[in-house]
């Protein structure tokens, strides 16, 4: 070996060389990883593919592949309380968003922890971040505010393109309910126009790329929170992926619910043999005329759609940070905000005549520019399966999601957890992942909330197998609907028309979809339990729900509100104008027939 040194020298300094460098590079300290953060909206449990869905999500799936899935996450069962829960760590009563504005009672408006937007006492992640050196993008669906002071540059974000409420359309820029007088879209805290050709989830994707890369030259850690609209309502998706889906929902939604029940099971997110209930809300499929039955499938076919769409998006930001060298350095984070949609605003009567007023909704049109297309209560129900209930009810229907969480160093790999996991264990998490500390509830000098979910860094590191202890209560509470989650067992009420307002007790680890109420056969449980939740509503300012409190009325007072109103205020001067030149002239009219003389 010696002699072919001497013979080539260059050989050996080469060597050495190469050797100095994996020293260099051994002793050189880790750059931060990236961050990016994927909120998908009102997707069901089984709404992936990974977790045992027909709708192709080959990037998702692969990022579950890459990094671990979690068959027992929960969220609060709308948008907004858990997107203000996703960014501050802290429960939503406490940040300001106790409930969100669409589904707050009166009563319950402006008090504290019922702003609506999230609120100053709350330290969001983009803030900790950016205050440590990281770039802080979000583009897409924020709805935590829209006057200047709550908007996303106020918050952390360095760069931000939003839609402000709880949706609009996907192809055009109005919105798409009788909620709001317009879209409501800002860039950089200013309101903004949209391009004339559009798709949503392309767009947000497009941004995002574009804020990456711009601020990639002077080599800082990013932080990009990108919220789609997919699946909200209106569901609307491309021709080509609509047609892909023909004819694969014929069978109905009691079909699906049975087919996705079976392939959970067999990827071990839920327990082989555990029960599910069919709700009284899910229509007989076989009832149904072939004309009804074709329509119904039609809008499963745009929702599936929706969701490839999406997935198609997320893998070509895949694809751009594989081919600028930062993919494998960057954490990825996917979850929906609550669980499937039942709303039907075709079957709503203060909804229908503004929806087909404006949209197309005849079956054969449905997914494309102008159309609406809606799941209702049926199709959600399918789309949650194996779970009971679904978005805005405390069930596991609406608050157990998918989350997916890929990338971070020496985790395991294609790993499933059936561990109790929050909404609020995120913001821990991803401070742990980068080595920076919790504020402890003081930032800055100033007292804000501490955060209260745990870090699941060690669970997904092989360490433990939990995240919270069995003797920890983890409370929650949306527009009358509640739970308290201590260990494997879950207490639960939901207002009607889903429920009763009856408290009931489940085992979850064994029937996730709360079947059987054990409530009477574990009485000290139960008790313990019910005092474990008042505990928490006390403690977090959790109001009564006014007794005559109704889902669907409410939002039409917010729509009178926030949609009429405005428009006739709009409109007024002008319809003012009229009244006074109708009067002058009818009174002009009425002085000529006085001088008129008589014959």
């Amino acid at each position: 070996m010696s002699n072919v040194f001497v013979r080539r020298p260059m050989a050996f300094f080469a060597l050495w060389f190469f050797y100095l460098g994996m020293v260099a590079q051994a002793s050189s300290p880790k750059a931060p990883p990236n961050f990016v953060v994927l909120v998908a909206d009102d997707w069901g449990f089984t709404d992936v593919g990974a977790y045992g869905s027909e709708i192709s999500t080959p990037h998702l799936d692969a990022l579950a592949k890459q990094g671990a899935k979690f068959s027992n996450f929960h969220t609060a069962s709308v948008c907004s309380p858990t997107r203000a829960m996703l960014l501050t760590g802290v429960d939503n009563h406490r940040n300001g968003v106790g409930n969100m504005p669409e589904t707050t009672p009166a009563a319950h408006e402006g008090k504290p922890g019922y702003e609506g937007v999230l609120n100053d006492r709350a330290v969001t992640l983009a803030t900790l971040l950016k205050d440590r050196g990281y770039h802080t993008y979000i583009t897409g669906k924020w709805h935590l505010g829209k006057t200047p002071a709550t908007l996303p540059g106020k918050r952390g974000f360095e760069r931000s393109f939003i839609q402000a409420d709880s949706g609009s359309d996907n192809w055009e820029n109005r919105t798409y309910m009788m909620l709001y007088d317009k879209a409501y879209w800002f860039e950089q805290d200013k309101e903004v126009q949209l391009p004339k050709d559009f798709y949503s989830s392309t767009l947000f994707v497009d941004k995002a790329i574009d804020f990456i890369d711009a601020g990639r030259a002077d080599g800082k850690p990013f932080f990009t929170y990108i919220g789609f609209q997919a699946n909200h309502i209106p569901l609307q998706a491309p021709k080509a992926l609509v047609d892909k889906y023909k004819g694969r929902y014929d069978a109905g939604w009691a079909v699906l619910r049975q087919e996705r029940h079976a392939r959970a099971a067999a990827l071990g997110l839920i327990p082989k043999g555990s029960p599910m209930v069919s709700l009284a809300s899910t229509l007989d499929w076989n009832t149904l005329s072939a004309n009804e039955k074709r329509e119904h499938a039609k809008h499963m076919e745009v929702y599936a759609a929706m969701a490839e769409a999406m997935d198609h998006e997320i893998g070509r930001l895949v694809s751009h940070l594989k081919a600028r060298g930062q993919f494998d350095n960057t954490v990825f984070v996917f979850l929906s905000d609550n669980g499937s949609d039942p709303a039907d605003p075709l079957n709503i009567a203060a909804s229908r005549a503004y929806v087909r007023m404006n949209y197309d909704t005849q079956a054969q049109a449905l997914g494309g520019k102008g159309t609406f297309a809606a799941n209702g209560p049926s199709w959600a129900s399918a789309t949650v399966s194996p779970l009971q209930g679904y978005k805005y009810f405390a069930g596991e229907g609406g608050l157990r999601v998918p989350l997916v969480i890929s990338g971070i160093p020496g985790m395991t790999k294609d790993h499933l957890s059936l561990a109790f996991t929050h909404v609020t264990d995120i913001v821990p998490t991803l401070l742990e992942a980068v080595g920076f500390p919790n504020h402890q509830g003081n930032y800055q000098g100033k007292a804000v909330e501490p955060l209260i979910g745990r870090s699941m860094l060690p669970m997904l590191l092989g360490q433990v197998k939990t995240v919270h202890s069995a003797d920890q209560p983890i409370g929650y509470e949306l527009a009358g609907s509640a739970a308290l989650f201590k260990g494997d067992y879950k207490l639960v009420k939901n207002i009607a028309p889903l429920g009763d307002g009856q408290w009931r007790l489940y085992h979850l680890l064994s029937d996730p979809g709360e079947v059987r109420d054990i409530a009477a056969t574990e009485p000290e449980r139960f008790k313990t339990m019910l005092a474990d939740y008042e505990a928490y509503a006390q403690a977090n300012g959790v109001l009564p729900i006014p007794k005559d409190f109704d889902l669907q009325k409410n939002g039409l007072r917010f729509g009178i509100q926030h949609f009429l109103i405005p428009k006739l205020q709009t409109i007024a001067p002008w319809v003012a104008l009229v009244l006074v030149v109708l009067i002058v002239g009818w009174v002009q009219i009425r002085r000529r027939a006085r001088r008129k003389p008589s014959t």
